[in-house]
């Protein structure tokens, strides 16, 4: 008694791998995102406006 192929479990497995692609790789860009990125440009901001508040040419002279 042969056994039957399975069918379709190649298109379900690269449909779960190309899912779980682009969940995590969405994921993982939110992480870096919101976790480093906008941390490090709003640490950025925060010196050059304390440096330009601390500099003395802030007079409008020119």
């Amino acid at each position: 008694m042969p056994i039957a192929p399975i069918t379709g479990k190649l298109r379900k497995r690269l449909i779960l791998d190309i899912s779980m692609a682009l969940g995590l790789g969405t994921a993982g860009a939110y992480a870096y995102w919101y976790g480093y990125k906008i941390p490090s440009i709003r640490h950025r901001e925060e010196f050059y406006r304390k440096l330009n508040a601390a500099s003395p040419a802030n007079d409008s002279s020119h």
